[in-house]
């Protein structure tokens, strides 16, 4: 049985992500794989890849054939380097660790939160206000007429 290591394409149309997976050579692209050792997202900025390098070097080992693609990929994670004995590459590029909603939000409370004192900031609509009067006065005519 030939083995090879490829990508399994999952996502929307337009909005592409993939499996690393290890199947039999005759399965179809997005058939049963034996394992799935990764994952690869090239829409993101930048490319979000991940490879568990312990299985993909055991896969290799065995003589699993990557495709094309796969093979890019373990150039670039040096997983193919590691397998063939040549000097590493350089890392890759990891994305900006995002800054903490609440750490922010309360950074920006405590620098805001001195101006504002709690009142809303959008003015009442006159129709409102009409209709608050109305119902003071018709509060205050019960009372009248009870008194």
């Amino acid at each position: 049985m030939a083995v090879k290591i490829k990508l399994k394409r999952l996502g929307k149309i337009r909005s592409p992500h993939y499996r690393i997976v290890v199947a039999d050579s005759r399965t179809r692209r997005d058939g049963r794989a034996i394992e799935e050792i990764g994952l690869y997202h090239p829409v993101q900025n930048p490319s979000r890849i991940e490879v568990n390098s312990e299985r993909a070097q055991y896969w290799l080992s065995v003589g699993a054939q990557p495709t094309e693609p796969v093979l890019a990929i373990l150039k670039l994670t040096g997983d193919w380097q590691a397998h063939k004995g040549l000097p590493a590459p350089a890392p890759l590029l990891q994305p900006e660790p995002k800054a903490d909603k609440r750490a922010l939000f309360e950074a920006l409370a405590k620098d805001g939160g001195e101006e504002s004192k709690g009142e809303a900031i959008t003015q009442k609509s006159k129709k409102s206000d009409k209709k608050a009067d109305e119902a003071a006065d018709a509060a205050a005519a019960v009372e009248s007429t009870e008194a």
